[in-house]
């Protein structure tokens, strides 16, 4: 019984030492393993691809070791570092720069989730959505890892792989070059891991408002909103971006189905096994976010080269030295001057142009954003209608849009092309810095103009209708000065039969004179029924100016009717008073006999009308 008392018995709550230590958030520590975690997962990951195609290769060329050596030289190309090709067949190391950028969104992804994990203070990997008090979101738990900790923390964990991983990859077939293995994996570390712990922290506006100090006062609201999100030149330039480079992987998939039996039969050539045709396929689809970078670059002038001297452009392709068979390439047109077809792509750059400048010209004039106040780009809750920035402020952020998003497609194709070889091979792919410029030139000529013509637009339907008449514009004025303000309209002619003059005779000929005297006099006021007692005269007592006719025949009878009245009021008062003078006279003879009067009365003769 009493061991029956012993395993039931409730166990001891934990010590609040215990409580400490499981919500003490980890610091370095944490943000070490998390940065070691991510690099680790993205080397396996590269590992299990390059291990499975070298297991279903018919021919492999080496052991697995040499796979391993492959992914780990694959790994640090995905992070913008230029590989050493060392078996060649002249025996000369061959440089091999051209990064496959969707390689690319693994390792950032991997840090971005590390840093944001490191400053929730948890492991990476562990559980859905950590939160604390200090995090922006409202969320209970314990408080933030400082970004002084955990961001760096990120960031030697994941060196601390990357350094060995590179080692490793030096004494394999695909060698890493140091000046570029130590300037680009530290800056994709520093980037994205950075990002990660930026949203742990909601996103806050101060850091990057500290990294701004640097611009002008009236440029970082442009860049920056006050709340915190992306100002209007950002998003405007992420919106000409976005045109720039879905255009250009819509040209190259043009392109690839109007060249389909090339590509097809580049695809048959390269290799004979599947598994070689599914690398291949891989190859492809790693590569196609370079592939639409070399495409907006085509659309923008400068094009691409596919070698030292061998550029293609719109205007023109030069003839492309030996390449080897690639479905990719395939896509590219063939040499000899453009045609309509090929100068058909400078359409993407002025949609890119006219997109961007609808965006800023929907910031400026506060289209859809319940307007802005022009100096700091808020909503201003005093003001019901849109405040439209001026004309220097809308050029301007116009420019600087232009401008980022040159800049950033300059990076893109800096990053999507490169050398592939020596001597000929040495320049592969577009050059960025003409790349930027050609943007830039495009979107400047075009958005601006857009900008301000939509701004003009916008700021001409919000203007009410103006009369364009002189009597028009008057009343217009005189009614908003308030009600009753201004001469009151005047009520329109009866349309009675007895009006009849040179003008006609009844309502059809008023209507006709009354539709001919606001036709000449620019009036768009309606008539309206009244009667002549119901009009109302002018403030100053002057009549309206109207037709010489209509007025004399008014007025003549009018003089009319008045002297018919007076004669019908003079001769009722005179009969009435030689009545009264008859009967007095008549009483008196008679005595005043009532008996009387009323014998005769039936007998008096009747009155004179």
């Amino acid at each position: 019984m009493a061991g029956v008392i012993e395993m039931t018995a409730r166990r001891r709550p934990s010590s609040p030492l215990l409580h400490r230590m499981r919500d003490r958030s980890p610091g370095l520590g944490g943000g070490l393993v998390g940065g070691a975690v991510a690099a680790g997962l993205g080397l396996a990951s590269f590992a299990v691809l390059v291990v499975l195609l070298w297991i279903s290769s018919p021919y492999p060329d080496s052991g697995p070791g040499g796979a391993l050596h492959v992914a780990a030289a694959l790994w640090l190309l995905a992070h913008g570092a230029d590989l050493i090709r060392v078996d060649t067949l002249s025996g000369t190391p061959a440089p091999l720069g051209v990064p496959p950028l969707l390689l690319l969104a693994l390792p950032v992804w991997l840090l971005h989730r590390a840093g944001r994990d490191a400053a929730y203070g948890r492991m990476t990997g562990t559980g859905g959505e950590g939160g604390s008090e200090g995090d922006g979101k409202g969320h209970e738990g314990p408080p933030l890892v400082p970004a002084r900790t955990s961001w760096p923390g990120v960031v030697l964990g994941y060196l601390a792989v990357a350094a060995p991983a590179a080692l490793y990859a030096a004494g394999g077939p695909l060698r890493p070059s140091w000046p570029w293995t130590v300037v680009c994996v530290p800056v994709v570390a520093v980037v994205a891991a950075g990002a990660g712990v930026w949203s742990a922290y909601g996103r806050r506006s101060r850091p990057l408002r500290r990294v701004l100090g640097v611009l002008p006062v009236g440029v970082r609201p442009l860049v920056l909103g006050p709340d915190g999100r992306p100002g209007v030149a950002v998003r405007a330039a992420a919106a000409g971006l976005v045109v720039l480079v879905a255009g250009g992987a819509v040209l190259m998939v043009l392109s690839l189905l109007a060249h389909g039996a090339v590509a097809q039969g580049a695809l048959l050539r390269l290799t004979e096994g599947w598994s070689g045709r599914f690398a291949v396929l891989l190859l492809c689809a790693a590569l196609l976010p370079n592939a639409a970078v070399w495409g907006a670059a085509y659309a923008l002038g400068p094009g691409f080269a596919l070698g030292a001297g061998h550029v293609v452009s719109p205007l023109s392709s030069a003839p492309a030295p030996f390449l080897p068979p690639f479905p990719l390439l395939a896509a590219v047109p063939g040499e000899g001057p453009g045609t309509p077809v090929h100068w058909a792509a400078g359409l993407l750059p002025v949609a890119a142009g006219v997109v961007l400048g609808r965006r800023v010209a929907a910031a400026a004039t506060g289209a859809g954003s319940g307007g802005t106040h022009p100096g700091s780009g808020e909503t201003r809750p005093d003001s019901g209608q849109a405040e439209v920035w001026p004309v220097g402020r809308t050029v301007r952020a116009t420019c600087l849009a232009a401008l980022l998003c040159a800049a950033v497609l300059a990076g893109l194709a800096a990053l999507a092309g490169g050398p592939l070889g020596v001597s000929v091979l040495a320049r592969f792919g577009p050059v960025w810095w003409q790349v930027g410029l050609a943007a830039l030139v495009w979107l400047v000529l075009l958005a601006v103009p857009t900008a301000l013509g939509a701004r003009a637009w916008h700021c001409r339907s919000l203007r009410p209708d103006e009369p364009r008449i002189g009597r028009q514009r008057e009343e217009r004025a005189q009614d908003a000065d308030g009600p009753g303000a201004g001469r009151p309209r005047k009520a329109a002619r009866p349309r009675d039969t007895w009006f009849t003059g040179a003008a006609g005779t009844g309502a059809a000929e008023w209507d006709m004179l009354d539709d001919a005297g606001q036709a000449d006099r620019g009036d768009s006021r309606q008539a309206v029924k009244s009667t002549p007692e119901t009009e109302t005269p002018h403030p100053s007592g002057e009549s309206e100016p109207e037709d010489e006719d209509l007025h004399l025949h008014l007025h003549l009878h009018q003089d009319r009717d008045q002297d018919r009245d007076r004669n019908q009021g003079a001769g009722q008062g005179g009969n009435q008073g030689r009545n009264q003078e008859g009967n007095q006279g008549r009483n008196q003879d008679r005595g005043q006999d009532p008996n009387r009067d009323q014998d005769e009365a039936p007998h008096s003769l009747p009155e004179a009308p």
